[in-house]
């Protein structure tokens, strides 16, 4: 959506293609922009009755999806990964469509493996070994336009933080990331030791466990759980320090010049969330926790460690500015115009 936003700007027209069961389904419609639903879904690799299931689904899919191309008049598809984007893609190369790929983590995803040699570009988050050349060029991964724009002072009055306050901020996506979550009440609520605020977006699948805990938390003052937070660009703004997972969203903390305490999934596709989290640890933004080690204590020693030492905070910050990309979508945009011609 950052990148459509952006081809908008530049007067191309840009629909979507989605499945009906995803976010994009309320998402696309609310940021003004026409969406065709596809009926397919994700490989299911535990389930091979499954598996082949979804794979006739998407070469059925190929054929509604030339037809969206032809009543849309497409000069270009772009895919960003995912079962959506395999059969997109394999439709743009069947009717001789320009394509262009994205990928957002540290690996290719199965759909941009199968469509990459057909592509006019391929655009990385990271630098992928084995994928250089002309072909494949290193943007960074899009964030929205309200992380770039974000304004410290209003979001931290948002919120009610005081001057020269410390804040936490514990983040794991829309779901929750459920180790992620329990962890921080029992680390930052229920011990004492704690001297900053948190600020917690617990994610809609424990909002209410972590709730009735935090409630009878002894130490919960200072501890503001949120189920969901649309604007993740104030949060960013308004806090100094994140602990969470380190999903493609590791580009929206360095956009907003946020350090972090990572804390890898430990089942992702190729154990990409690791080689994520270790390129944020290598510029100096980022440590590394993993799942299986979240010990209260050395969680809380671990944060209180970063946010009571002025100097390592700043670098730290100072660090994830420096790995940002806040040009990455406008120059994908731009390599999408170009693949059209324009």
């Amino acid at each position: 959506m950052a990148v459509a936003d952006e081809l908008r700007e530049s007067g191309a027209e840009v629909s979507f293609l989605g499945t009906r069961e995803k976010a994009e389904a309320d998402l696309v419609p609310a940021a003004g922009y026409e969406i065709d639903f596809l009926d397919v879904h994700g490989i299911d690799r535990r389930n091979p009755l499954r598996a082949a299931q979804a794979g006739f689904e998407a070469l059925a899919a190929i054929g509604t999806v030339r037809s969206v191309l032809r009543r849309r008049r497409a000069d270009v598809v772009m895919g960003a990964g995912g079962y959506v984007a395999a059969p997109a893609g394999m439709a743009a190369v069947l009717g001789r469509k320009p394509l262009v790929l994205t990928e957002a983590d540290s690996h290719l995803g199965l759909a941009n493996r199968l469509l990459a040699g057909r592509a006019r570009r391929v655009c990385l988050a990271f630098p992928i070994a084995g994928r250089e050349g002309d072909r494949y060029l290193v943007t960074g991964r899009p964030v929205p336009a309200a992380v770039l724009a974000a304004d410290r002072g209003a979001a931290r009055a948002r919120f009610g933080i005081g001057e020269g306050e410390r804040v936490l901020l514990v983040v794991g996506g829309s779901l929750g990331a459920r180790s992620v979550n329990f962890a921080a009440v029992e680390a930052f609520a229920e011990r004492e030791g704690r001297d900053f605020r948190v600020l917690h977006v617990a994610g809609t699948r424990d909002h209410a466990a972590l709730r009735e805990r935090l409630d009878a938390a002894p130490h919960a003052e200072g501890y503001e759980l949120i189920e969901y937070e649309p604007n993740l660009g104030d949060v960013l703004a308004a806090i100094d320090l994140i602990l969470g997972r380190s999903g493609g969203s590791v580009f929206e903390f360095t956009a907003a010049g946020r350090p972090a305490v990572l804390v890898p999934y430990p089942y992702a596709t190729a154990d990409h969330q690791r080689t994520n989290a270790q390129w944020m640890e290598r510029g100096g933004a980022a440590t590394i926790m993993d799942d299986d080690a979240l010990d209260p204590a050395a969680l809380l020693a671990e944060v209180g460690g970063i946010l009571g030492d002025p100097a390592r905070l700043e670098r730290m910050s100072a660090a994830a500015r420096g790995l940002a990309k806040p040009e990455a979508a406008r120059t994908i945009a731009d390599q999408v115009l170009e693949a059209a011609g324009r």
